[in-house]
């Protein structure tokens, strides 16, 4: 049984409830009034509960949309924005005994929106305000809580120690608590291995309210939370990972070349090295289409190859001209600098103080407001007919311009068996494929989505198989969804396996036991076995 708090100001809360709520269902006031009964004290209030008659609320919940593709008709009844762990235990006590669905937000990225969207009635917990990050140098560890942002995390280190670093993503607003639990692949995942591969601890409140560590929830379920998606188990409060140690000086470049400039060659060669270069060494390609100056305004493929080298330029050079000299880099290429400054030169301008990292507002996409991602992996390099085919569907005149992401794999990513972690994607996978599109207008969406969904279908034959794999921090509702949280073994094996492959089967079991009532749902949560009756 779980004991709450229950503060002298329920008469004063009933009282402002009533005024602000005169309107509202009798269940909201009714699950407001529980809260009021858990939630610590009155100071506390206006910061934890946000309903549509506080303006706190149309600007906690407005800064969700960074996709305006994503619609509901329900907006949540309330908002909860929780200082600590008792505030969490109330809104999910409170929401079980109201039958209120519960959506949790650690920051902002996620594709489909199963964060802050449901079309059945629900609650969000905002966990912006339990961002505390607690660094020991001295062991080289970092407790941090879900509703920290990447960006803070990576300020943070490096204000302790200039030769610490963390293995996680590029994006500064992404938020720890979605990150984490999904993955996390980063610049430093050839070197040091994703996210969840450094995580070592994790404090979890599950659908009883219970709070729990590593040795108290269990292997099974620590190893569920680390790349299975933490909030098909529970409310993941905080993370403990490695720190890792760092040179004073990296070394990166940024180097575009055009179809005009060979690079459906490049493309292609990279492909037969891009896994297997030394460990130390990340290339990244972007690849978009634009008009190009040179050809009279019509299209090209603009091809970037992105690194971060975990050393000095002087050894770069010796690498890339020994694994890659078709590139041609020099070292006017190279930029030698801190992590920390790396971390910051690959989002913002030169010259940006390292202050921003602590921005927590998600910039736009280059002024597009709607989107649509998906993902591939690639186990065979993809043939020059089949890489002039894919150039052929991103050139099409008139259309939004596609923008394509291959990140490569192995190294310290292969050292980990395919079932050490719910993330499978491991030996094998010569690089990852984001796809993305954005635009403007909202009567384009339709042909959009079709058109990114077109060059998906083509990449069929040049993809993983058998499952058709995807990356579950890049969801993608086009895999499947569970009808309200609850669908057939059948039905959710087609997207769990594309995600999880031999691994979706044991996350099953791992939620049957820890979450048999399927509390913790959204439409691609892990459901229990007891659902498919």
């Amino acid at each position: 049984m779980i004991t709450f708090k229950k503060p002298i100001i329920f008469l004063l809360l009933s009282i402002w409830l009533s005024l602000s709520w005169a309107n509202s269902a009798s269940s909201h006031v009714d699950f407001l009034e529980c809260l009021s009964h858990h939630t610590v004290n009155s100071n506390s209030i206006s910061q934890v509960i946000h309903t549509p008659n506080n303006s706190s609320y149309s600007t906690i919940l407005n800064s969700f949309s960074t996709n305006l593709r994503l619609t509901s008709k329900l907006k949540p009844s309330i908002i909860i924005t929780p200082l600590n762990e008792s505030d969490i235990q109330a809104a999910i006590y409170c929401s079980k005994i109201h039958d209120l669905q519960i959506r949790i937000r650690s920051g902002g990225h996620d594709y489909e929106g199963l964060s802050y969207i449901s079309d059945i009635p629900f609650v969000i917990i905002d966990l912006r305000n339990l961002r505390s990050i607690s660094i020991d140098t001295e062991n080289k560890t970092a407790w941090i809580q879900s509703g920290a942002i990447l960006g803070e995390v990576y300020y943070r280190v490096a204000e302790k120690s200039k030769k610490l670093a963390v293995a996680a993503g590029v994006c500064p607003t992404v938020g720890v608590g979605g990150h984490f639990s999904g993955g996390g692949y980063s610049m430093l995942s050839r070197k040091f291995g994703i996210a969840v591969d450094n995580i070592i601890d994790a404090k979890l409140i599950d659908a009883n309210g219970k709070i729990h560590d590593r040795e108290s929830m269990g292997e099974d379920l620590f190893w569920a939370i680390r790349g299975g998606g933490g909030t098909s188990f529970g409310l993941i409060v905080s993370w403990k990972v490695k720190l890792l140690d760092i040179p004073e000086k990296v070394t990166i470049f940024n180097v575009t070349r055009t179809l005009e400039q060979n690079a459906t060659q490049l493309v292609y060669k990279w492909q037969h090295i891009a896994d297997k270069v030394d460990n130390n060494l990340v290339l990244r390609l972007s690849l978009t289409s634009r008009k190009s100056p040179v050809l009279h305004g019509k299209r090209t493929v603009y091809v970037s190859f992105t690194t971060l080298y975990v050393g000095g330029v002087n050894e770069l050079l010796r690498k890339m001209k020994k694994s890659f000299p078709e590139l041609g880099l020099v070292k006017e290429d190279c930029i030698e600098l801190s992590w920390i400054e790396s971390v910051l030169y690959s989002w913002f301008p030169v010259g940006t103080s390292l202050d921003a990292l602590l921005d927590r507002k998600i910039k736009d996409l280059a002024g597009y407001v709607y989107f649509k991602r998906k993902s591939d992996y690639v186990k065979h390099p993809i043939s020059i007919d089949g890489l002039e085919g894919l150039w052929k569907l991103m050139n099409q005149q008139g259309q939004s311009p596609p923008d394509l992401m291959f990140t490569p794999y192995g190294g310290k990513i292969s050292d980990f068996s395919e079932s050490e972690t719910p993330f499978p994607h491991r030996a094998g996978n010569i690089y990852q494929i984001q796809y993305g599109l954005n635009w403007q207008k909202r009567k384009d969406s339709p042909k959009n989505i079709a058109r990114i969904r077109k060059i998906y279908r083509y990449m069929t034959k040049y993809v993983s198989k058998s499952p058709r794999a995807a990356y579950f921090n890049y969801r993608d509702l086009d895999l499947g969804v569970n009808n309200k949280g609850n669908t057939s073994y059948a039905q959710a094996k087609i997207w769990g396996e594309k995600y999880f492959k031999n691994n979706f089967d044991r996350l099953v079991k791992v939620k049957t036991k820890f979450d048999p009532t399927n509390f913790f749902r959204n439409e691609q949560s892990i459901p229990p076995l007891l659902s498919y009756a």
